[in-house]
């Protein structure tokens, strides 16, 4: 091989999504991927925590409570623990807690009541969530106030610098070098509805003017991964040669016409990405009971909706209508309102 096309091929290598092993189907390439899989699903009347192999086998049950309703896996970037919220009681009265276990589904202990969108810090020894901004329970995963830091070594909480100006956040996750958060605000802090950056021990916000939700960085922070609206996923490079990580190219969209596709996440390797996908709810969630309503929100029924997998190969776009057999694969089959996947880093 010459030094010429021996670049070339390094290149590709290391780009977005490697094109090695394009000729095995997505089915073997995820069977063997070691990383494991979590999500939330709804069985006996319950909501439990389900976990399974990367290409979907083995799905089996990892909670099993009877007395309470468990959502929102967090696996810690070690992959030895997992963040959950769980909830107890009944309509409004309900209290819905920061609890974390073993990776296994052993150890669980309580680390708040009144307590929503858990995430990790890279080192996995801090667990942030955003305290509920009102004790009477709501369906809504957006009604927070504040950002609060718990140290898992010293059980202590402390409040971020700038926790007073932080509120209606959701899905906020760290930059990997712990630097910064970037999360979805709804209605607050100035931004009506958008995504932004918030410095991890400073005060800086930083609006980055991007329509849609759920930003995500991948495992190295190259590429930024979110939803521009209901029904489409894009990745974006991320360059962070500035003072401030600046999205650029958009190098894969995932989209369906009808189907709504949520809750993206990126396998370790950076070769997939998961997400939700299923029909639009109907109702009003701001009222109690209407668990059909907004389907994409945490705990809320969605009947029919599954986990896929999509291999990110080299880009381009992606149409879950009419999916490429070599790009996707869903992961679940019997619709129990599967969603939030979250991957299990192993040590490969």
């Amino acid at each position: 091989m010459t030094i010429t096309r021996l670049s070339a091929f390094l290149l590709m290598a290391t780009s977005l999504g490697s094109t090695a092993g394009a000729a095995e189907s997505i089915e073997t390439l995820l069977a063997r991927t070691p990383h494991k899989l979590l999500c939330e699903g709804y069985a006996n009347n319950n909501w439990e925590l389900f976990i399974m192999n990367a290409d979907g086998a083995k799905l089996r049950n990892l909670t099993n409570t009877a007395d309470s309703h468990e959502v929102y896996p967090q696996a810690s970037p070690d992959g030895s623990m997992i963040a959950f919220l769980s909830d107890v009681g009944t309509g409004r009265t309900t209290v819905r807690s920061l609890w974390v276990m073993d990776v296994n589904g052993e150890n669980r202990r309580k680390i708040a009541d009144y307590a929503r969108q858990p995430f990790w810090s890279p080192d996995s020894k801090t667990i942030a969530y955003l305290p509920q901004e009102f004790k009477k329970f709501n369906e809504i995963d957006y009604s927070t106030k504040g950002m609060v830091f718990h140290d898992l070594e010293t059980g202590k909480d402390r409040p971020h610098p700038n926790s007073g100006k932080i509120h209606h956040l959701y899905n906020p996750g760290f930059s990997p070098d712990g630097k910064w958060i970037v999360a979805t605000v709804h209605s607050g802090m100035g931004l009506g509805h958008g995504n932004l950056l918030i410095e991890a021990d400073g005060e800086r916000i930083v609006n980055l003017k991007m329509r849609g939700c759920r930003p995500t960085f991948s495992p190295s922070g190259k590429f930024l991964a979110w939803g521009p609206g209901d029904h489409e996923i894009k990745v974006g490079e991320v360059d962070w040669s500035g003072d401030l990580p600046v999205i650029g190219k958009t190098r894969l969209q995932i989209f369906h016409k009808k189907d709504k596709i949520y809750h993206v996440d990126w396998c370790p390797n950076e070769q997939f990405l998961t997400l939700s996908q299923g029909k639009p709810g109907k109702g009003n969630p701001a009222k109690p009971g209407t668990y059909e309503a907004a389907s994409e929100i945490v705990g809320v029924h969605a009947d029919g909706w599954n986990i896929v997998a999509v291999a990110i190969g080299d880009g381009g776009k992606v149409d879950l209508q009419d999916p490429p057999s070599d790009r996707v694969l869903q992961l679940t089959s019997e619709g129990r309102s599967f969603k939030e996947s979250e991957w299990i880093p192993v040590k490969e």
